[in-house]
């Protein structure tokens, strides 16, 4: 194709904002795979970006999106692949490290939604919390698509899964995906619940921060460790040194983007663990909601708003 649609950001903004064009199509740099886009992932980080809030900031005009699926312009064969960015548009240009063969029991569209989540929570879960078979794990935003992730690859490792979510729809998806107790981080007694019901948790899988890193500390064994993955309440929290001190617990640090940067192979390495896990049938992968290319600006004001279960995509 010579040219081809793609949702550009001209200023940072809103999700209203973002304009639908053209572009023309270039020619693939050695060490790039031109993709024929099918579907495209939704992430919180775009909304993020779009607004000018993310730690990455590209000139301007600039196609938002880190996931893809489709299929190889110059093989025909179906991949799905990751990027800084041009997730949003028709056709996009990827390196060839950051590239994967889909796996044949995801859809494109489950792939689209793949591989931010379930990189990022076995990052997370396997490299630097060290999540170990029967221990317990605590799920914070057990119906995103990090939680999501997060409980299934939880207890693919053997850990006893508790996901918090806000409302009744959203603990049954986080059962649906194999979490054993759900419980309302709402009330404000729910950290006392966990440590009533379960005497503890070794690992919290954080992606809010606020209010609910602060109450994790109460329910947290000795030797447990909180895992920071992102501050989707808004707030990013602190804690005295102390706390830590007294249970021997830890607070992990999990930039998966960043360690991807300087660990080329880590991608590949990471795919392969985790299409074990697919072929065993471990993995579900739920798309809880799809929206048409020409409805991103809803798609995103719906990730804003935290309507959407699981993961959302765009279809092309």
């Amino acid at each position: 194709m010579s040219r081809y649609r793609a949702w550009f950001v001209d200023q940072w903004g809103e999700p209203e904002t973002l304009r639908l064009g053209d572009a023309q199509a270039v020619p693939a740099a050695p060490g790039e795979v031109p993709i024929r886009v099918h579907a495209a992932g939704i992430n919180f980080f775009d909304l993020l970006q779009i607004r000018g809030q993310y730690q990455i900031k590209p000139p301007f005009p600039f196609v938002p999106g880190a996931e893809v699926a489709g299929v190889r312009e110059d093989t025909g064969e179906r991949v799905f692949a990751f990027a800084s960015q041009g997730g949003y548009g028709e056709r996009i240009l990827a390196s060839a490290n950051r590239v994967f063969p889909t796996p044949p029991q995801l859809s494109d569209v489950q792939a689209a939604g793949f591989l931010v989540v379930y990189h990022t929570s076995w990052f997370v879960l396997v490299e630097r919390a060290q999540l170990r078979a029967g221990e317990t794990l605590l799920v914070h935003a057990g119906a995103s698509g990090t939680g999501m992730s997060a409980i299934e690859i939880g207890k693919a490792l053997g850990a006893r899964v508790i996901a918090t979510a806000s409302s009744e729809a959203k603990r049954e998806f986080c059962l649906s995906c194999g979490a054993d107790r759900v419980i309302d981080y709402t009330n404000p007694a729910w950290a006392d619940q966990v440590k009533a019901e379960f005497g503890g948790v070794d690992v919290v899988y954080d992606p809010v921060g606020g209010d609910a890193f602060d109450l994790s500390f109460k329910c947290i064994n000795p030797g447990g460790r909180v895992a920071i993955v992102g501050f989707a309440s808004g707030r990013i929290p602190s804690i005295a040194a102390n706390r830590l001190l007294l249970k021997n617990a830890s607070a992990v640090g999990c930039f998966w983007g960043n360690h991807v940067m300087h660990h080329p192979s880590y991608l590949a390495e990471t795919q392969t663990a985790l299409n074990g896990l697919l072929a065993e049938g471990k993995l579900k992968v739920q798309i809880g909601s799809q929206y048409p290319f020409a409805d991103a600006p809803r798609a995103l004001r719906d990730v804003d708003q935290r309507k959407i279960l699981g993961k959302g995509v765009l279809v092309l």
